[in-house]
Formats: C-alpha cells, sequence, structure tokens
C-alpha cells in the first residue's frame, strides 16, 4: 500500500462519531453564514495575553480587538478572574458574541508540576503518563485553560538540542505510545468535559532533526526517514482524537513547515483526512521572511494560509493581510471560511457556546491546583521516571541508619528542580532534596549542606570545595547533587559540550577522594542526557533524577533510601562523548561493520562506537533473569502472527519492576533496515523469587516498514527477536516469514 496518496482517515477530532460532527458542523454553519470577511479573519488571528500586578488585563488593545471581533484566541492567558473578564468582552461586547479559545503550554504540569516529559518516558508507565496529563488537564482548565499546546512528539536524536527535555526520546515506537498516552489524558473520553483540554500536538514535522542540535535550525532528511521515523508519532496522536496540530519552525528540506505543502495538505489532509485546526508555533509566519521565502508579510501570509495554517499565532500577519489578499485574488475566501470552520468546530466541541464560562471556576480552582491528591501522584511518577544508571558495591540504596549526611553540590538545597516549560508552577511550593531527605530520615538525622560549586550553574568558582570537603569527612554517607540549571535544557538552549556544566566535575572528583570508604551517591537533575564517562569512571552509584517536579526532594529521598525501588528505562542514550552525536540505538549497519576488519571499519579511532548507557537501560535494587527465548514456531506465512515467550525471574531480595522490552531486526530486505527496532514491551513487577512468563506477538504490521518507493510493504526473509531489559540484551532467536503460509 503506498504511503503516497493514501487516505488514512484519522476521525473526527475527540473520536466523535459522524452524529456527533454532524450537530456541530449544523451549528458551525449557521454562524458562519452571519459573519463579514473582517470577523472570519479575526477568528484565525492568536494573540498573547498578558495581566498587571492587579491580575487585570495590561494591554488594552486586545480588548478592544476583541470587541472588534479581531480576536480569535488568546494564549497565556489563565485564571478565573482574568479568562472571564476577557471572555466577558468576547460575548457581551462583539457583534456575534463569539467566545475566545483560551491556550497555554501545559506541558508536564500547570500548577502541580510532574516530572519533564523526557522523565516521564523513562518511566515506560503508560497509565503513569495518561494520569499525569489528566491531572495537568484538570488544574489547567479549573483555571479558565481550554486547550493546551501538548503534546511534543519530536522524535530527536541529539542531546545538544534544550528540547529534548519536552519529549520521549530516540525511538518513533515508544514516543507514539506516550503520544497516546497523553492525548487521552489530556482530552479524556468527552470533548464538553469541564476538567478536560483540547490537545495540540507538536511540531509537525522533524524539529528534533535540526542540524548540530541548535535551536530553529534546518533540518534535511529523505522522504523515507521523514515518514519512517518522525512522523508516525504525530499520526498516532490524531488518531487518538488529537484536537489540534502546531507547526514547526524548522524548515524541512528547503521548505519551513509553517507553509509546507507536503506536509500540511499532501499528508495531513489528503492522506491521513484530519479535519481539525493547524495553528503556528510563536511568530512563524512572520518568520518566513527571515527563513528568505516571502519578500513581505503579505507573500509569508498568502504562503502559510494556502499551504493549510488556520490560525496565526501572535505575529498578527493574517489580520494585516488576508483582506487584501482575498481581495486581489491571491487568497480564495473558500480557503479562508474552511479554516474558520475549524476554528468555530473546535470551541463548540468544547461547549463553549453554550457556556463560555464554564472553564472558569472558583470553586474547582481552589480546591484543585496543587491538591494532596495531584502531588501525591507528582511524587510518584517522579519515582517511577528515576533510572538507576550505576551501582557499583551496591552503595544504594542507603541505609536508615545513617543519620550524619553530607549534601554536597549546587542542586541539593535549591527548589530549582521542576524544569523549563512548568506551566504555572511555583518554585516556592517545590520540594528541596534536603527538605525531602530530612523528611524521611527524620529529627534524629543531621544533614550538612554545602554547594562546593557555585549555584550560579557552570561558573567556575571552586572556593567552596574545602568547606564541602570538611562535611564529607564527618559524614557517614555523601549525596552529591549535580546536574544542570533549568535554563539549561529548554527552547533555545542548545549546547555544544552537554557535560556537568562549570567545576561540578571537579567538585565529585575532590569528594569521592576525601570520602574513602563512606558510600557516595551522586544525584543528577538535568533536562538532557549529559556525557558522563568521566563521572562514571569514578562515581560507584549514580542516580539519574531528571528534573522531577514539585515533590522533587521527597521522591528522591522514596529511592535513595529504597522505599522505591528505581525501575526506569532510559528512552535516549547517554553518549560517551559529544562528538560520538548523534548515537542512538536503532542505526542502519554499514557495509564494512566494525569487527569485519581491524582498520577499514565504521569505527573511531578514540572510542567505542556505542553509547555510555545504551537506550532501554536501566539498573535495579534487585536482579532479573531472563530464560532462553522461544517461538511457537520457526517459519510463519505473510499474514502470520509469530508467539514469542520467555520466563522472567526475579532473582534478589526485593520486589521491582522489569519493563522486557522487544526488540526487532529484518536481516535482509530491499532496504537497509535497522540493526534492532523496539516493536513492544512489558512493565511487570515481580516478588523476590517469583516469576512471570511474558508473551508477544510478532505480527505482520510489527514487520512492516516503507520500502525505496515509500510503499508501505511486509516482506518475506529471515528476522531475529531479542527481548531483554535494554536495547543490548538478550540473544536473538531467528525466524522467517515465507511468501505462503507455513
Amino acid at each position: 500500500m503506498s504511503a503516497q496518496g493514501t487516505k488514512q482517515t484519522v476521525g473526527q477530532p475527540f473520536g466523535l462519531d459522524t452524529a456527533q460532527g454532524r450537530a456541530l458542523d449544523e451549528m458551525v454553519e449557521t454562524l458562519l453564514a452571519q459573519m463579514t470577511l473582517e470577523e472570519k479573519i479575526g477568528q484565525m488571528n492568536q494573540v498573547a495575553g498578558s495581566r498587571d500586578t492587579t491580575g487585570a488585563p495590561a494591554n488594552t488593545d486586545i480588548e478592544d480587538d476583541v470587541r472588534q471581533g479581531r480576536v480569535g484566541s488568546v494564549f497565556n492567558a489563565f485564571g478565573v478572574e482574568f479568562t472571564r473578564e476577557l471572555q466577558t468582552q468576547a460575548v457581551a461586547h462583539s457583534r456575534l458574541g463569539i467566545p475566545l479559545l483560551f491556550g497555554y503550554d501545559i506541558i508536564h504540569g500547570f500548577k502541580t508540576i510532574f516530572p519533564i516529559p523526557l522523565a516521564q518516558a523513562a518511566s515506560w508507565h503508560l497509565e503513569g503518563i495518561e494520569r499525569a496529563a489528566r491531572v495537568m488537564a484538570r488544574e489547567g482548565a479549573a483555571s479558565g485553560v481550554h486547550w493546551t499546546f501538548a503534546p511534543m512528539v519530536d522524535v530527536a536524536r541529539d542531546p545538544r538540542w534544550g528540547r529534548v527535555m519536552e519529549g520521549a526520546g530516540e525511538d518513533t515506537h515508544l514516543t507514539s505510545q506516550i503520544a497516546r498516552a497523553q492525548v487521552r489524558g489530556i482530552q479524556g473520553r468527552a470533548p464538553g468535559a469541564t476538567d478536560t483540554l483540547a490537545a495540540c500536538v507538536k511540531h509537525y514535522a522533524a524539529y528534533g532533526a535540526v542540524e548540530a542540535g541548535r535551536e530553529y535550525n534546518t533540518v534535511d532528511l529523505s522522504e523515507w526517514r521523514l515518514r519512517s521515523i518522525y512522523l508516525p508519532p504525530f499520526l498516532a496522536a490524531l488518531e487518538e482524537g488529537c484536537a489540534s496540530v502546531m507547526t514547526a519552525f524548522n524548515t524541512l528540506n528547503a521548505i519551513p513547515a509553517t507553509c509546507h505543502p507536503l506536509l500540511l495538505d499532501q499528508i495531513l489532509r489528503r492522506e491521513w483526512g484530519f479535519k481539525g485546526m493547524v495553528v503556528t508555533d510563536y511568530t512563524a509566519i512572520m518568520e518566513l521572511e527571515r527563513h528568505g521565502v516571502a519578500e513581505d508579510a503579505l507573500e509569508a501570509s498568502r504562503k502559510a494560509v494556502n499551504a493549510g495554517v488556520d490560525m496565526d499565532m501572535q505575529s498578527g500577519y493574517f489580520i494585516k493581510t488576508l483582506e487584501e489578499l482575498v481581495r486581489c485574488g491571491a487568497v480564495e475566501e473558500a480557503r479562508i471560511d474552511e479554516a474558520v470552520r475549524r476554528i468555530l468546530w473546535l470551541k463548540a466541541a468544547l461547549g463553549l457556546f453554550e457556556d463560555p464560562y464554564r472553564y472558569a471556576d472558583d470553586e474547582r480552582e481552589a480546591e484543585c491546583l496543587l491538591s494532596d491528591a495531584h502531588r501525591r501522584a507528582a511524587r510518584e511518577q517522579a519515582t517511577e521516571s528515576m533510572v538507576l544508571l550505576k551501582n557499583e558495591g551496591n552503595v544504594l540504596p542507603l541505609s536508615d541508619q545513617h543519620k550524619k549526611i553530607a549534601l554536597i553540590g549546587p542542586l541539593g538545597n535549591t527548589p530549582r528542580l521542576i524544569g523549563s516549560w512548568h506551566g504555572n508552577g511555583d518554585h516556592d511550593d517545590t520540594v528541596t532534596l534536603r527538605d525531602g531527605i530530612a523528611q524521611r530520615l527524620g529529627n534524629g538525622a543531621t544533614i550538612m549542606c554545602a554547594d562546593g560549586v557555585s549555584n550560579q550553574i557552570g561558573d567556575t568558582d571552586t572556593s567552596g570545595i574545602e568547606a564541602a570537603l570538611e562535611l564529607v569527612r564527618q559524614a557517614d554517607a555523601v549525596i552529591l547533587a549535580l546536574g544542570e540549571d533549568e535554563a539549561f535544557a529548554d527552547e533555545a538552549a542548545s549546547r555544544t559540550d552537554i557535560g556537568l556544566p562549570g567545576m561540578q566535575l571537579e567538585l565529585a572528583r575532590r569528594v569521592l577522594e576525601a570520602a574513602g570508604d563512606t558510600p557516595v551517591a551522586t544525584v543528577l537533575f538535568n533536562g538532557r542526557p549529559l556525557t558522563l564517562t568521566e563521572l562514571d569512571g569514578m562515581a560507584p552509584a549514580i542516580l539519574e533524577a531528571w528534573w522531577p517536579g514539585t515533590e522533587a526532594g521527597n521522591a528522591v529521598a522514596d529511592v535513595l533510601f529504597g522505599d522505591v525501588t528505581p525501575a526506569g528505562k532510559l528512552p535516549m542514550s547517554f553518549p560517551r562523548h559529544v562528538g560520538q552525536i548523534p548515537v542512538y540505538y536503532n542505526a542502519f549497519n554499514t557495509g564494512r561493520p566494525k569487527g569485519v576488519d581491524p582498520k577499514y571499519a565504521s569505527k573511531y579511532l578514540d572510542s567505542p562506537n556505542d553509547s555510555l548507557y545504551p537506550f532501554g537501560f536501566g539498573l535495579s535494587y534487585t536482579t532479573f533473569e531472563y530464560s532462553a527465548l522461544k517461538a511457537s514456531c520457526s517459519e510463519i506465512g505473510m499474514n502470520d502472527t509469530l508467539e514469542v515467550s520467555l520466563t522472567v525471574t526475579n532473582t534478589g531480595k526485593r520486589q521491582g519492576i522489569e519493563v522486557v522490552q522487544l526488540y526487532l531486526q529484518d536481516v535482509s530486505a530491499s532496504v537497509v533496515r535497522p540493526v534492532r527496532e523496539l516493536k513492544d514491551f512489558r512493565r511487570i513487577e515481580l516478588a523476590p523469587g517469583a516469576c512471570a512468563h511474558v508473551r508477544f506477538h510478532i505480527t505482520p504490521e510489527m514487520r512492516s516498514f516503507l520500502n525505496a518507493e515509500l510503499e508501505t510493504v511486509q516482506e518475506p526473509g529471515r528476522f531475529h527477536v531479542q527481548i531483554g531489559g535494554d536495547s543490548t540484551q538478550g540473544k536473538p532467536l531467528e525466524f522467517h516469514v515465507t511468501p505462503h503460509c507455513a
């Protein structure tokens, strides 16, 4: 079946059936017939909201534009009082009373902040990720928000790019499954519910492939790679009913995504049949001039709207130019109507015409935000997201008998642990690591804190190291709290050096030397994979905590002292050196792979090829043993499904969770296939000594791929399947697919 020109209908946004959609269509058509061209264009204009110190709208121009019907949506507007005031201007003072749509970047929490999305992906716990999305939607909706610009589903293989923190890592399958869970959590099952939001999948498309990991940069890749690696998570989100799509900042093969006909018309509309709304990212239409594909605002607007953009975020170009473009025939009014239908349809689906204020509820806002239940959910997910990278000599978990703790490092006693894109979250509500440890150990413990190096992360001041070493010599356990500042992994936060910033590595070296036989556990707070080769060479225990969110300190203490056994697995490879990047587990082989010839091979002279910590990797406080893999048969037909199974046993002394991962390789095909690809996984919990018989089914869909003609095909031949605890584990088992039924 050809990937090009094939209708793959994703259905109505929110998964509404035909009858529900028809009722909304009728409402929209009635309203559209009453609108002037100017009012239609006004619906396509989104502007930023702002407040003064009293909480009132600071920009009175917005209020006037709203009354004139020149604004369809306001973003960064939240809070019951503020959104009610703006909504009143629209419904009570504009000619047609069309309600505003309030959007906000709620990425990993509104007021209760959960771990960053990359950390959530490390849990491999789809139900937990869906629950986190439900909480953030519930809080945002209670505060007047209708629409969140999430999930971010950009597959990313370059950790220099700061926005890796916002996505699910390097793998297409895992990202697709997480995209589905996030859409379910954000949107729920009924779009009119007042505790859900409309979702917006972003950034469409291939933003995670920017050259050199530099924000907003060029993307140049084959259509084969685009369709095979970068587009499936978007399709998964839309199949789950995602209401809207946001365009990306980047160019794709010399055309900016915001005016890309292949992306916005051919694939999104014609092939996938998406009926929802497309919004740009911030000022992206204006940036078409800077890209060099538009001479002025008129040309930028014409290219964007004709390619398929429905709403302009913040540049104001549509409101300035579309009337003139329609008058001169460069844009058909039918295209304007098409865009406005989608915008009005979304407002109608959310119930805003029935009650424009239904999402702004003082009582819900007071009860919902930062509730005890939401804090508990954030704490639980934070513990699930942590990845134990190293535990030499079983340093972890620390014992309750440790009563004199030296907490060393610039991130040990700071609330700056919630990460970037933290919505309306407040550092004042965040539990520091010091407070979490103190609460866990109680009054009988002494927590001695020293930054050691400057808490201005990246500073080269080392004057505090000697004082920190004095505390280390007095302690019966040491915790090193190292990592990045929140601003170091964010939008516009690319780095060429992804090692520990500043003098933190020197601090770690000195502390580990001074500690002697005293146990030292290193905790990392960061938003991207780091190069940790030197730290790994000297630190006995390393816990990747990411940026854990509001309950950071409590969650880390839960894991450090063994109340929770770590079960996280890396969703993104950690390179040995920045010079390896991009390094990812599902690469192609080469005609001269390493190991065939001692010299003329695809390898480095100064480093192994593989990553320091591979995709899917993560240790536990217990151990798991995998039995030999068995298959129901060794030969199957093209339409058959193969069952494979094995037994996983907890051979340690603690209860634990293991993520059992299935990888597949098509050994010989018409195009080169990856050395392995994640196709399925199971998250199982086992008591000490317990075992589980785990079955997987390898379907024809799992064996399919895009061929050189961009056709989705399955080919007969030889396959390898391996199952293990990470992408490097498990002995491959061979099976054959024949052209005829077995």
